[in-house]
Parts: C-alpha cells; structure tokens; sequence
C-alpha cells in the first residue's frame, strides 16, 4: 500500500471520527434537557434496526483501528523518509512531536475502550444495569435510565477527570487532525489554510467543551455550588 492510499485511508476514517464525535456530543447534552429526553434519545439508538446498528457499529470500529494502524505505519515511513542532514534540525521538534502525539493517542485509545466498558457494556459496574425507569419511555413500559447511570458514573471525581482529560487530548487531536485531513484529500490551499486552521480550533474546543462540561457540571452539584441535575440521584 502506498503513501498516497494510506494518507486517503487516514482522511476518510478521520471524517468518519469527526462526524461520530459530533453526534455523539449533541446526544449526551440531551442531559441538560432533562431525564425524559436522553433517556428517550438512548432508547432509540438501542432499538434501531439491528442492520443500521451494528452496521454503523462495525463502520466505526473499523474506522478506529484503520486510522491508528495508518497512522503508526505513516509514522515510521516518515521516519525513514527523513534525510540524514535534515534529522539533527528536526530531531528536538519530531521527538517531541512523536512522543506528545503517541502519548496522547495512547490515552484516547484507552479511553475509547474504557468508555465502553463503563457506559456501553457497563462490565466496570454491572449494577448500572438494574438502573430502570418510565422516564422517557415511548409507551410506559421499563427502559435503561441512562440519565441516571450518568450521573451516578461522574459523580466518581476519577472517572470525571479521566474523561476531562482524554477529552481535552481528543481536542489537541482534532486541531491537528481535521486541517489535516482536508490536505490529504487535496482540498486545503495556502489561501484555505488560515480559515481552516480556525475551523479545526473552533470545533475542537466545541468538542472538548461540550463532552466536559457534562462530568464537570455534575461534580459540581455534587459539592452544591450548582443545581441542575435532579437532586434526588446526588
């Protein structure tokens, strides 16, 4: 496989990352609508059509392990591709580079699969699974009350910090990661790339506050300096 397919296969598995992070994000602030709406919100995903869910579920953890395998293989071949007498200029700058971007790659990684296993499969507390309620149910009946399992989730300051944190390395990602990826498709000119550099920042950061502010603002209430989750669950 060559350079130019690789850095394509990074592009496209890049946007599919960007748009998931994003409709991910605008789900989870459902929480600040209240209980009845991400609760309904959560049980129509999981009762989507078993095609579209675990074909959309298949399509990004595919996306996942494509753009890190990419990504490691890029890694090395610009490594080897790097003249001898250009390496000492580039050496302090790369290695920083390198070491910042694959530590940070690491946590997310981790984190990706932490998530998982806390909220999705819930193995990490298997008591969030007897987390029932009406609220938000389409006819009446006992669903998953995932505003609670959130709540209850970050109320937990470690867990809480974790997710500021890979949020945050997530944000420095996606600067680089969404400007990169429209030079990879050949669509980023020098006259572009001032304005897309502002574009990468500002949905970065939208990124990175609206994933944080969740476990934020309940951490918060948690000590009474606010109130707006249902009291009750504190």
């Amino acid at each position: 496989m060559n350079s130019l397919i690789k850095k394509y296969l990074m592009a496209l598995t890049g946007l599919v990352l960007v748009g998931f992070v994003f409709v991910h994000m605008t789900g989870n602030l459902q929480i600040f609508i209240g209980q009845d709406a991400i609760n309904a919100y959560a049980y129509f995903l999981q009762n989507l059509p078993m095609p579209i869910l675990w074909g959309s579920r298949l399509i990004l953890f595919a996306s996942v392990f494509i753009h890190i395998l990419v990504a490691v293989a890029l890694i090395r071949e610009n490594k080897k591709a790097r003249p001898i007498k250009n390496k000492i200029e580039v050496t302090k700058k790369s290695k920083w580079h390198s070491l910042r971007m694959g530590l940070s790659g690491s946590i997310i990684f981790a984190f990706i699969f932490f998530h998982l296993f806390h909220y999705t499969i819930r193995i990490i507390y298997p008591e969030y699974d007897n987390l029932m309620t009406t609220v938000g149910s389409p006819n009446g009946e006992q669903i998953h009350d995932v505003y609670a399992m959130m709540i209850y989730g970050f109320k937990k300051e470690w867990i809480s910090i974790f997710y500021v944190l890979a949020m945050f390395l997530l944000c420095k990602h996606l600067v680089h990661g969404v400007s990169s990826t429209f030079q990879s498709l050949g669509l980023r000119t020098e006259a572009m790339r001032p304005k897309l550099e502002i574009v990468s920042y500002a949905y970065a950061y939208i990124i990175f506050i609206g994933f944080a502010i969740i476990p934020i603002a309940v951490v918060t209430q948690k000590f009474g300096l606010i109130e707006v989750f249902n009291n009750n669950l504190f």
